[in-house]
C-alpha cells in the first residue's frame, strides 16, 4: 500500500514538472519572435520603463540603438520588454467628420414654464 502512494506521488510529480517545464519553453518562444520581429521604427519599452523608438538593430553585437526624443541610447536586446509595430500603411487613416453646429439665439431658445407655489400661507 505504501508503495503504491509512493509511486503515484512520484508520477503526480513528475507530470507537474513536464507541464511547467513545457509552458516555461512556450514562453521563452513567443519571447524569442518578439525580439526577432523587432524593426527600425517600432516603438518599444524596456524592461527599466524606458519608451522609445528602435533607431538601429546590430544583430552581430545583439544590441538596439532606441530613440528617446533625440537621445540615442544603446540597449541589450534582451532588455525589451514589449514591441508595438510602427504604424504603417496597414492603419487605415482616420477620416475627418465634419459636425454639423447649430447656433441658438436667447430668442430662439423656448421659455421655461413658471412654476407657481402651491403651497398655502396659513
Amino acid at each position: 500500500m505504501g508503495n503504491l502512494s509512493m509511486i503515484i506521488l512520484l508520477v503526480v510529480m513528475v507530470g507537474m514538472f513536464f507541464m511547467m517545464n513545457r509552458s516555461q519553453k512556450k514562453q521563452q518562444q513567443q519571447r524569442q519572435n518578439l525580439l526577432d520581429s523587432m524593426k527600425a521604427g517600432d516603438n518599444v519599452v524596456t524592461i527599466g520603463g524606458l519608451h522609445g523608438v528602435i533607431s538601429e538593430i546590430n544583430n552581430a553585437d545583439k544590441t538596439i540603438t532606441l530613440d528617446c526624443e533625440g537621445i540615442f541610447l544603446v540597449f541589450d536586446r534582451a532588455s525589451i520588454k514589449s514591441v508595438t509595430p510602427a504604424a504603417g500603411a496597414t492603419v487605415a487613416p482616420i477620416a475627418s467628420v465634419e459636425e454639423e453646429v447649430t447656433v441658438v439665439t436667447p430668442e430662439e431658445t423656448p421659455a421655461e414654464p413658471e412654476v407657481k407655489d402651491t403651497t398655502e400661507e396659513k
